[in-house]
């Protein structure tokens, strides 16, 4: 079903378009056909047969990812980072990309029957308790029929709210659910009802953390004008478009302080901030002391 649900997305683009946009293929560590537990069969190529001209390359298990020790397969994802392809994990796909020593320093994601296995293994793991989580060159989702909804934000991101609404209708998927739809309160619950164009802006603002969108690309992919979208902003959220997409990422910040012990520094390249300095001074306004401060004061209440 993971497999199914980050494929059939893409079909449905390609279907409903000219030129169609996405290429896909399909590899195993076998390159033989791989079988589901429930007995579909893929086509696949031996992964190391391939040249490195992918945009974007995704690892799907199941069962129990930790027992996979091929070690010529974790070097051959290790290269596809070097060569700058993004990569991700569905299901307990992130298992295997964090023994790969690719999820260092970036928030993911995973299946929740895989929990567990990141507290067996060494390392800071910035895992959340996710639907998914797009960070920089890192897509991580929990499997399931998660991918339909990381397959949305992704089509949503290169081709438009409109064209990735198309094909959540074509799978009769009326109801997109955001990033943090499991875990946590959806934009929904966060903030009631609002116009699509701004749940959409917000769910943009939620999957592009470290790596934020201007204005003008918030606008144009949630389908209206910069000032259409500041207008509906300050009627629905009450601040300016970045400026809740400033407190977004501070919020973000604020939680892995709570739940990290990574300097400053790193913590201001995960959302977004120019430097140290730039988190500081920003978290010092919108919270009433610097960064360091509240970590201290957070730790003090649980002494």
């Amino acid at each position: 079903m993971s497999t199914a649900s980050a494929l059939e997305p893409l079909r449905a683009a390609n279907q409903f378009s000219e030129h169609p946009p996405y290429e896909i293929t399909l590899l195993s560590l076998s390159g033989q056909t791989a079988v589901s537990s429930l007995g579909s069969q893929f086509s696949t190529r031996p992964y190391d047969s391939v040249d490195h001209d992918f945009d974007l390359v995704f690892v799907v298990a199941g069962g129990n990812p930790r027992s996979v020790q091929n070690q010529a397969f974790l070097a051959w994802l290790r290269r596809l980072d070097a060569s700058g392809i993004a990569v991700g994990g569905i299901s307990g796909g992130s298992v295997i990309l964090a023994r790969a020593g690719l999820l260092d320093r970036h928030r993911f994601t995973v299946h929740w029957h895989h929990y567990a296995d990141f507290d067996a293994m060494p390392g800071t793991w910035l895992l959340e308790r996710r639907l998914f989580v797009i960070d920089r060159t890192r897509y991580t989702c929990a499997g399931g029929s998660a991918p339909l909804d990381m397959m949305h934000a992704i089509i949503s991101r290169d081709h438009g709210m409109a064209f990735a609404q198309r094909i959540s209708n074509w799978f009769i998927q009326t109801e997109i659910r955001s990033a943090d739809a499991p875990q946590t309160a959806s934009i929904t619950a966060r903030y009631g009802a609002l116009p699509q164009a701004v749940e959409a802006a917000l769910g943009y603002m939620d999957t592009h953390i470290a790596d934020p969108l201007d204005q003008a690309q918030l606008a144009e992919l949630s389908g209206l004008s910069v000032r259409q979208l500041h207008r509906l902003f300050r009627e629905h959220i009450g601040r300016t478009v970045m400026e809740e997409y400033r407190m977004i990422r501070l919020e973000t910040a604020k939680s892995l302080l709570a739940t990290t012990h990574l300097p400053i520094s790193e913590l201001a390249e995960l959302t977004g901030f120019a430097n140290q300095a730039h988190l500081s001074t920003t978290f010092k306004s919108a919270f009433g002391q610097s960064p360091l401060k509240w970590r201290r004061n957070r730790l003090s209440e649980f002494e």
